[in-house]
C-alpha cells in the first residue's frame, strides 16, 4: 500500500524529525510504501512585497528609533539554508519527502491511505502558520470526495484548551467524520474528540519515537564522525525556552548532583544571535546526549519521550506556551512502555490493512 503521511513541516525540530522517522519506519516494517509531506519553505516573493518590508523597516529603524529587523528573501533563504544544513542532512539520508508548496494544491493524492500525526498537527496556531490554510485541512478537508483511507495516529492538540472557533470545528467534525480510524497521543485529546468532533472511538496511542527502540535510534549514531558530548559533560540540557529561572535550576542540579551539563541545541530560534549560534547541530548528536547522559533537563515533550527511550532519568520543565497537555501521559508510558508499544503497533497494524 502507498501512504502519504501528513505531519507538520520538517526543519530544526528534533522531535518533529524523528517522530516523522519513526513513523515512516514502523509502515515501512508493515511492508508498505511511505512518503512524508513536506513543504517547500523557499521565499518566492515579488520585489514590490520586499519593498514594502523595507520601507517599514526602515520608518520603524530611522523615523521613530525603534528596535526593527529586515532580511531579503534571498538572505532569509540563506540563512534558514545555513540553520538547518544538519537537521536537512538527516531528513534527506532518512526520509522519504514529497515537497508541496501548497498542502492542498499540490498533496500528492495517488495514495491508498494518508496517516495523520503526529507532533501538534491538529494544534491551530502551529498548522495555520506553517502550512498557511485552515485548521480543516489538518483533518484532510482537502480530499474530500477521494477514495482512500484515512487514519490519525498520535495526532495532537498539544493542549486541553479547545483553540477552533465554531465554524473551524463544524468543519473539523465533518473532515473528521470520514476518518477510518483515529488514534491521539493524550488522553485528553479523546476527550476533546469526543466532546467537540463527534468521534467517540478515539483512541490513547504512543508517539511514533516510542514505537522504536532504543538500538534502533543507536543504530543511527554509529559510524558517525560527532563531537563525544560525555567528554565534556554528563548532564544533558536541552531547552527551547530558556529563561533565568532555567538557567538557575540547571547550575544547582548541576551543584548538588556533581554534574556538568552541557547543551544540546543552538539558539536557532533566537533571532538576535550570530549565524553560527543559530546553527542547528546534527540529528545524531543529539542521540548521541542521552547516550552520554547520567541526568537530561528539559522543557521539551520528545527530549522527555528519549529519556525514557533511552532509560534515563529526566527532570521536566513545564513548557505552557508549546503545551502542557503533552506530558500528562508521559509516566504511564514509562511504566508500561513495552506493552504501550505492542498495543499501538497493533492499532496501527489493524486500522492500515483492514
Amino acid at each position: 500500500m502507498r501512504i502519504a503521511i501528513l505531519t507538520l513541516p520538517l526543519h530544526t525540530n528534533y522531535g518533529g524529525i524523528l517522530q516523522a522517522f519513526a513513523l515512516q519506519t514502523v509502515l515501512e516494517r508493515m511492508g508498505h510504501e511511505v512518503v512524508v509531506v513536506d513543504l517547500d519553505q523557499t521565499l518566492r516573493r515579488g520585489a514590490w512585497v520586499q519593498t514594502k518590508e523595507w520601507a517599514k523597516y526602515a520608518v520603524k529603524r530611522y523615523l521613530l528609533r525603534r528596535e526593527a529587523f529586515f532580511m531579503s528573501d534571498r538572505q532569509r533563504n540563506l540563512e534558514r539554508e545555513e540553520r538547518e544544513q544538519h537537521t536537512r542532512a538527516f531528513i534527506r539520508r532518512h526520509i522519504h519527502t514529497c515537497m508541496v508548496r501548497n498542502l492542498t494544491r499540490d498533496f500528492p493524492l495517488d495514495v491508498d491511505a494518508i496517516v495523520v500525526g503526529s507532533d501538534q498537527v491538529w494544534r491551530k496556531p502551529y498548522f495555520c502558520d506553517m502550512y498557511g490554510c485552515g485548521i480543516e485541512n489538518a483533518f484532510l478537508a482537502f480530499t474530500e470526495g477521494r477514495d482512500m483511507k484515512r487514519i490519525a495516529y498520535a495526532a495532537s492538540f498539544g493542549t486541553d484548551d479547545w483553540e477552533y472557533d465554531e465554524e473551524e470545528t463544524a468543519r473539523c467534525r465533518k473532515a473528521l467524520a470520514c476518518f477510518d480510524a483515529v488514534g491521539v497521543r493524550e488522553a485528553s485529546a479523546v476527550d476533546l474528540c469526543a466532546r467537540q468532533l463527534g468521534r467517540n472511538d478515539a483512541c490513547h496511542v504512543l508517539d511514533p519515537t516510542m514505537l522504536l527502540t532504543k538500538e534502533d535510534y543507536v543504530g543511527l549514531v554509529k559510524g558517525e564522525r560527532l563531537e563525544v558530548i560525555g567528554e565534556r559533560g554528563n548532564m544533558m540540557c536541552y531547552i527551547l525556552d530558556n529563561s533565568s529561572d532555567k538557567q538557575q535550576l540547571v547550575e544547582r542540579l548541576a551543584r548538588e548532583r556533581g554534574l556538568t551539563p552541557f547543551y544540546a541545541n543552538s539558539k536557532t530560534e533566537d533571532f538576535k544571535a550570530s549565524r553560527q549560534e543559530r546553527i542547528q547541530p546534527p540529528v545524531e548528536q543529539w542521540l548521541r546526549g542521552f547516550m552520554d547522559a547520567e541526568l537530561v533537563v528539559t522543557d521539551s515533550f520528545h527530549a522527555c519521550v528519549f529519556a525514557i527511550i533511552f532509560g534515563k532519568p529526566y527532570i521536566a520543565v513545564g513548557n505552557k506556551e508549546r503545551g502542557m497537555a503533552r506530558f500528562a501521559s508521559l509516566e504511564e508510558a514509562k511504566r508500561n512502555l513495552e506493552a504501550w508499544r505492542q498495543s499501538s503497533l497493533e492499532f496501527l497494524r489493524l486500522k492500515i490493512d483492514h
